[in-house]
C-alpha cells in the first residue's frame, strides 16, 4: 500500500466516513484504492467497480448509510482506459484476474497483481462484515443494450422459491417508487435462479469474493438507472434491502457465511 493522494470517487467516500487506503498491485502498475466501513454485523453492500462502473460506488455508499450495511468501494484499478472502440482493461478486483468489462471470464487472466489487489478487496469485506456474512450485495453496472431495460440479479444461496419472494419484494418496492415518477423507465427484474441472466458472476462465484458468504446478490445495473434515475434507483435498492434484511423469514435459515479474520 502507498500514500498517493485520493482521486475524486474515492475521496468522496471519505465524507461517508470510510477508511480508504491506496492499494498498489506492483511498482509502477496502475492501482486504485479501496473505501470501507463496518455497519450492522454480517451485512456488506460492496461496488468492485465503484469509478468504472459508473456511479455505482455513490450507489452503494449511500444505500449503506440508509441500510446500515457495512460498506466496500473500489475505485480505480485500470490497467487500460475506455477508448472508442471498446472498454478498457482493468482489474476485476472481486475475482483474482484482470479482463475486459463484457467479455466472458474465459477471457479473464489471473496474475499476481490481480490477486494482491483481490485479497485487499476481500480482506476490507470480511473487516465489514466483522462477523459471519449472512448478506453480501453487490453493485455494478453495464451498458450492453440487451440489458439496458433490466435489473439483473445473481444469486448466492437462494433457492427457486425464496427467488420468487425476492423478485416480488424488489417489484413491489419498484412500483411503489414509480408512482411519482411517471416518466422513470420500468426496468424488468430478473433473478437467479428463475430467470436467465447475461451476468450470471459465474466466475467471482467460482475464485472470488461470492464463494463464501452465505447469501449474496450480485446486482447489474443499467446506465439509465445509473445516471438519469439514479436518486430514483438508489431509493429502490436501499428501501430493498432493509426491507428484504428486516423480512428474512422471507429466505430459510442458511449456514453461516464466513467470519472476519
Amino acid at each position: 500500500m502507498t500514500s498517493r493522494p485520493l482521486h475524486s470517487a474515492a475521496a468522496s467516500l471519505v465524507l461517508y466516513g470510510c477508511a480508504t487506503v491506496a492499494v498498489e498491485p506492483e511498482p509502477g502498475v496502475p492501482g486504485g484504492h479501496i473505501s470501507a466501513k463496518a455497519g450492522r454485523p454480517g451485512f456488506v453492500v460492496a461496488a468492485p467497480h465503484g469509478s468504472s462502473d459508473s456511479h455505482t460506488g455513490d450507489m452503494a455508499a449511500e444505500v449503506a448509510r440508509r441500510t446500515g450495511f457495512g460498506l466496500v468501494v473500489a475505485s480505480g484499478f485500470v490497467l487500460e482506459p475506455d477508448s472508442r472502440e471498446r472498454p478498457g482493461r482493468r482489474y476485476q478486483v472481486n475475482r483474482p484476474t484482470e479482463g475486459i468489462p463484457g467479455r466472458p471470464p474465459s477471457e479473464e487472466g489471473e496474475t499476481a497483481a490481480a490477486r494482491r489487489v483481490h485479497v485487499e478487496f476481500e480482506r476490507h469485506v470480511l473487516e465489514a462484515a466483522q462477523t459471519a456474512l449472512l448478506l453480501y450485495a453487490e453493485i455494478h453496472g453495464n451498458g450492453h443494450r440487451d440489458t439496458a431495460a433490466r435489473i439483473e440479479i445473481a444469486t448466492v444461496g437462494i433457492d427457486r422459491d425464496e427467488a420468487w419472494r425476492v423478485r416480488t419484494l424488489l417489484e413491489l418496492i419498484r412500483d411503489a417508487h414509480l408512482g411519482a415518477y411517471p416518466a422513470a423507465p420500468r426496468l424488468t427484474v430478473l433473478i437467479e435462479p428463475l430467470d436467465v441472466l447475461r451476468y450470471t458472476a459465474s466466475a467471482a462465484k467460482r475464485s472470488g469474493v461470492l464463494s463464501f458468504p452465505s447469501r449474496a446478490l450480485h446486482i447489474e445495473m443499467p446506465r439509465v438507472a445509473r445516471e438519469d434515475w439514479r436518486a430514483l434507483y438508489t431509493d429502490i435498492l436501499s428501501d430493498f434491502l432493509e426491507q428484504l434484511v428486516s423480512g428474512l423469514r422471507l429466505l430459510a435459515p442458511a449456514s453461516p457465511g464466513r467470519g472476519a479474520p
